[in-house]
């Protein structure tokens, strides 16, 4: 219910950008030329469909002499989200995208983790926060991995570096099962997994976490994570750069098979390790 009110809310700033472009006498593609975006995004924005990052909000605000208000919009509906202000427009992409690609250099990728998982990592993030902090994180990464449930859409591509294997995320217990997890989706077809073994060395420090978005009707996307941050890339030559980074890595990984027989093996360790403790 709180997710489809936010949706409302953003139907709303797209409502409010249209009827301020259209009082100043600008198409979707002039306003987008002076806020250094494309027409059509102007025009996804205006329909809900897609959230302008902050800094597009503040030069619409400037273009647009509306004194802040699409800031001040943005920024609530930023602080309303469950994701990090850092990862919500690339959230709100994730659910619209038809092929997701990702590389995970340590962690699993918050769409295949499951709740355990998601609650160990959440709290050695977050070593203080209460309860109820910990359980609205965990509840915000389990809705996003509902995407995997459609049969329909998206596709999804993974490459895990050995090391999201082996670390004793949560316990062993946790790991055995988190693993359990990814090889099911595996073998039901339902995503396309991939392990890049520690033995292939340098690939390993290319880049860091990686997600590589294609949509029906718009331009492909790529989201980087470092620590506290991240960024969202719509430039063409930059996403093509970081797709041909991607390219290397899914050649220096394992065949999908061997990457199934490394992930069930790796949770068989795990599994063992936690019947000892």
């Amino acid at each position: 219910m709180a997710k489809a009110r936010r949706q409302d809310t953003w139907a709303f700033f797209g409502q409010e950008l249209k009827a301020q472009r259209e009082t100043k006498g600008l198409t979707q593609t002039e306003l987008g030329d002076l806020v250094f975006v494309s027409g059509g995004y102007i025009g996804q924005f205006e329909q809900g469909i897609r959230k302008p990052q902050l800094d597009v909000a503040r030069r619409i605000d400037v273009v647009l002499q509306t004194g802040g208000f699409f800031e001040r919009a943005c920024l609530k509906l930023i602080d309303a989200s469950p994701y990090a202000s850092y990862f919500e427009a690339a959230a709100e992409l994730e659910a619209l995208a038809r092929k997701i690609c990702e590389f995970a250099p340590t962690l699993m990728p918050g769409l295949l983790q499951t709740a355990d998982y998601a609650r160990a990592v959440t709290l050695a993030m977050n070593p203080l926060a209460s309860d109820a902090f910990i359980e609205e994180k965990v509840s915000g990464r389990l809705d996003r991995a509902q995407l995997l449930k459609n049969p329909a859409t998206p596709v999804y591509w993974v490459i895990l570096h050995e090391h999201a294997l082996r670390l004793a995320v949560g316990g062993p217990a946790v790991m055995a099962e988190q693993l359990g997890h990814v090889a099911s989706l595996a073998r039901a077809r339902r995503v396309l997994v991939q392990v890049l073994p520690t033995a292939a060395g340098a690939y390993a420090l290319m880049t860091g976490m990686v997600t590589l978005m294609e949509f029906d009707d718009a331009p492909p996307t790529a989201y980087t994570e470092a620590v506290f941050s991240g960024n969202l890339l719509d430039d063409p030559a930059l996403v093509k750069r970081v797709q041909e980074t991607y390219d290397l890595l899914r050649a220096a990984a394992l065949s999908p098979e061997a990457s199934l027989a490394l992930i069930e093996s790796a949770a068989e360790d795990h599994r063992r390790c936690a019947s000892t403790t």
